[in-house]
């Protein structure tokens, strides 16, 4: 074999073990209720 082929074949094994690696779970974040800002009726409401 070349040394280019072996080269190529080193590489798509990399990317084939990297394909088909256990993948993590995703974290997932709850966002808090957002209390909505208090409003004011003014000076003279």
């Amino acid at each position: 074999m070349s040394k280019s082929t072996k080269v190529l074949l080193a590489f798509c094994m990399v990317a084939f073990v990297a394909a088909c690696a256990k993948k993590e779970a995703e974290v997932g974040y709850v966002a808090e209720r957002v209390s909505p800002e208090p409003t004011y009726p003014g000076k003279y409401k």
